[in-house]
């Protein structure tokens, strides 16, 4: 999702309290903190919510939407780097007993988490950056960005501090197979995912 800074606020849990008010006031846009920042993202543009459509449909034809696991859409995803930090990933792969597991402000424990994926939008970089570290430091497993501002679909694994130890780029004409941590075997086809993102410019 794209994403704005906000300008944070003096005062007791400042940060959480102007992302509500953001929330209230913008109803449909997505309200994160992530390394102390409010980053305040538009509503999905079609093909952003195309992609995403295509990938759930994949997730839930191998079995993971459902038993041991589901899959969600912008479920909350409390962050170790700061005490008001969260995120909300675009898609994520969690244990089915997430329900026992709230921290705060409709987030949840990172542990329950097997995979998040972003759709970049037109602030890619906070996707490519912020949350590789965001997702890093709270050890979730896998990390799948579907980049279409380089037309990448990037696979990172293996959490280390913040960062990930294997960060692979994949390219139009391959596909990949995720790691089967997640609960079953997925492989995504690149050329299709790149392909249902694309924005079409009328000229």
């Amino acid at each position: 999702m794209s994403a704005a800074a906000v300008e944070q606020p003096h005062g007791d849990r400042p940060l959480t309290a102007e992302a509500n008010r953001l929330m209230e006031h913008n109803p449909g846009n997505r309200v994160e903190i992530i390394g102390g920042q409010i980053l305040v993202s538009p509503p999905p543009n079609a093909p952003h919510a195309r992609a995403l459509s295509r990938l759930r449909r994949l997730f839930a034809a191998a079995g993971l939407d459902g038993g041991e696991t589901e899959v969600f859409e912008g479920v909350g995803l409390w962050l170790p780097t700061g005490k008001e930090d969260f995120a909300i990933p675009d898609l994520a792969v969690v244990d089915a007993d997430i329900d026992d597991h709230l921290v705060e402000s409709n987030s949840y424990d990172p542990a329950c988490f097997r995979l998040v994926l972003e759709v970049t939008s037109s602030n890619w970089k906070t996707d490519l950056r912020d949350k590789v570290r965001a997702y890093a430091s709270a050890k979730v497993p896998i990390y799948v960005i579907v980049d279409r501002e380089h037309q990448r679909l990037h696979v990172l694994t293996d959490p280390a501090g913040a960062d990930y130890d294997h960060h692979r780029p994949y390219s139009p004409g391959e596909s990949v197979t995720l790691p089967k941590s997640i609960g079953a075997e997925v492989t995504l086809d690149v050329t299709g995912i790149l392909q249902a993102g694309l924005t079409v410019r009328s000229s």
